[in-house]
């Protein structure tokens, strides 16, 4: 086998329907809107601005995040983390409490997930095969890449370009050996997304990383979704209060966005911080949580 050289012609798969792209890209356009108006825009100056009429504008919006737009917008704002921050957010050490850490635990998605040994590691991916496909999401265009143990990357696309995130991605591991094979991935991705046919225990994850990165990640998975946590939190749940910045690395580093939910680290002040693949796309991944919560709930 050769590793692959053509990385992003001809290899866009669309396993989920078109519909879920169509209603990210109306999302991630009202957020834009959102964000340059303010709290008090109205239903149908919202609409207007999307060029849709205001009944077809809701019940798009609601049907993507099962809440009004008005309710969405709440999700959206600075005040919202804070109020996370001081009412919701999760306490790390409450998962070492009932026993939720180490590789048998389970989150909210029940995923299983093991590492890779740090002697693997240091070899660049030397002798791992790598497959990897496009895939439609909720969020936009979705690179992943998995072994044959599980999913070991998932990139987003919509802000940086397919390009650049395969580049991203396939940087990480150098020395792998890359193979086109979207069949091999479907299931753990409808899985991932929620597709019908899926089922969340067929979500195996291997963290390909750092001995440092790795602890970073393993207490992301910790973080229920709709609930967040801190930089800080995170380098005090590892053992290593002092580490704020490093930690934050790790994070950025994360390479299996979504399922090792990176996006749920927020800055000690309730402020969002960056994110890897796009600040829009980490509002949108919150909101799209926090919604979802208050709508099963």
């Amino acid at each position: 086998m050769t590793k692959q050289t053509d990385l992003t012609q001809g290899a866009i798969q669309t396993d989920c329907s078109d519909e879920g792209t169509y209603h990210y890209a109306v999302m991630r356009r009202a957020i834009e809107v959102i964000d340059a108006s303010g709290p008090d825009l109205t239903l149908d100056a919202l609409a207007a601005q999307m060029q849709m009429s205001p009944s077809h504008f809701q019940k798009t919006f609601s049907k993507w995040v099962g809440v009004s737009p008005k309710r969405y917008q709440q999700y959206l704002t600075l005040d919202h983390a804070k109020r996370l921050l001081a009412a919701n957010f999760t306490t790390l050490g409450t998962a070492d409490a009932v026993g939720l850490s180490g590789s048998g635990r389970l989150h909210d998605l029940f995923l299983r997930w093991e590492a890779m040994s740090p002697g693997d590691y240091a070899l660049r991916g030397a002798g791992l095969t790598i497959y990897w496909g496009w895939f439609d999401s909720p969020f936009g265009p979705a690179l992943v890449m998995g072994t044959d143990k599980g999913i070991c990357g998932i990139g987003f696309a919509s802000e940086m370009g397919e390009g650049e995130a395969m580049r991203d991605l396939t940087s990480r591991w150098p020395e792998a050996m890359l193979e086109a094979n979207p069949d091999r991935l479907r299931a753990w991705v409808d899985a991932a997304f929620g597709a019908e046919g899926g089922g969340a225990a067929k979500t195996p994850l291997y963290l390909i990383g750092a001995p440092f990165q790795i602890k970073v990640w393993e207490a992301l998975l910790s973080v229920p979704s709709g609930q967040i946590t801190t930089y800080s939190q995170i380098a005090a749940h590892i053992g290593h209060p002092k580490a704020v910045r490093a930690v934050g690395t790790a994070v950025g580093r994360n390479p299996i966005s979504w399922l090792v939910p990176c996006h749920r680290a927020l800055r000690k002040s309730g402020g969002l911080g960056g994110y890897h693949w796009g600040l829009p796309v980490k509002r949108a991944l919150l909101a799209y949580e926090g919604a979802r919560a208050e709508a099963v709930g």
